[in-house]
């Protein structure tokens, strides 16, 4: 078997809907490509009819055709450290099974690898998606940007590529939970943006809720910044020299004019805006924390069930 030079990584979630699109679009662009290449499925432990047509294409195309298995489901991101695990070629591309990146600008990538990139981001064209989706993700951009300083003009492009080393360097990352892209990027010599285009979702509903998100970037800013933490110690700080001065007035107040009672009201709402903060505060460390413990843990990531591949055959 030719050792391929592109590897294809590809996540599925309960994409029977959508696969057979795929599979018609994807490996005509890869055949024209002229070079070998492999494309590699991780099933996220779908629960509809993906499984079975994975595993109908890779018999009808098994010199190309890997599918890597999970006994459940463990997110994306999760999914894709799974297919870098298993890459062989000497660049990787990641790519939506929804079809809203077109496989059709995957030759573009390649180029820019060639050209001497080791990381190629992506920018959606004209993004469809709806108008919550669209300024909820520039809200979390520039979130990111301005805590964590990883420059990334679109961090929800899945279409994205990487060249052997870099592959190299994220297997040998063993965060429990991690935002590839952006430690792709920490990571990278010659990082590059380039502007794709973007469709509507074939079939289906995007896997990513509010939650999803929210506990996305959540996981993004305390996994590459420990800015929140700083910003928390600020802001305690500046309360504290406020509640300083606060009571020297009242102090002050009690001697001079005697006791009050007309500012009781006021002084619940300060206490209920303080202790407000100390729980968000809490939290926040909590977050941190149990970053912590689940690494200390030194659980498996993962668990693959089985993967599907064509051998070599023996040599005599």
């Amino acid at each position: 078997m030719t050792a391929p030079t592109v590897s294809i990584v590809i996540p599925v979630y309960n994409e029977e809907d959508v696969l057979q699109a795929l599979f018609d679009r994807l490996y005509p662009v890869l055949d024209a490509l002229g070079e070998p290449y492999e494309v590699i499925f991780v099933n996220d432990g779908s629960r509809d009819r993906s499984v079975p047509m994975l595993s109908a294409q890779f018999k009808a195309r098994p010199d190309v055709t890997r599918v890597v298995l999970f006994n459940g489901n463990f997110g994306q991101h999760m999914a894709i450290m799974a297919g870098f695990a298993h890459v062989r070629g000497q660049m990787a591309i990641t790519l939506d099974a929804d079809l809203q990146n077109p496989p059709e600008e995957i030759p573009r990538l390649v180029a820019e690898i060639r050209a001497g990139h080791d990381y190629v981001g992506t920018i959606r064209r004209q993004r469809e998606d709806t108008a919550f989706r669209r300024i909820a993700s520039k809200a979390m951009n520039g979130l990111r940007e301005n805590i964590t300083r990883i420059q990334m003009t679109d961090q929800g492009c899945m279409l994205r590529a990487y060249d052997r080393a870099l592959v190299d360097t994220l297997n040998a990352c063993q965060e429990v939970n991690t935002f590839i892209p952006a430690l792709a990027y920490t990571f990278a010599a010659r990082p590059t943006e380039i502007e794709v285009g973007h469709e509507e979702r074939f079939a289906g509903e995007s896997k990513y809720s509010l939650y999803k998100l929210i506990r996305l970037n959540f996981d993004l800013v305390t996994g590459f910044s420990i800015v929140p933490l700083q910003w928390f110690s600020l802001i305690g700080t500046l309360l504290s020299l406020g509640a300083g001065a606060l009571f020297v007035l009242l102090l002050v107040r009690r001697f001079v004019l005697g006791a009050e009672v007309e500012g009781v009201f006021t002084l619940f709402a300060l206490q209920f805006f303080l202790t407000g903060i100390m729980l968000f505060g809490i939290g926040l460390m909590g977050e941190y924390v149990g970053r912590i413990q689940q690494e200390v843990r030194h659980r498996p990531r993962y668990r693959i069930s089985a993967v599907l591949e064509a051998t070599a055959p023996e040599t005599k």
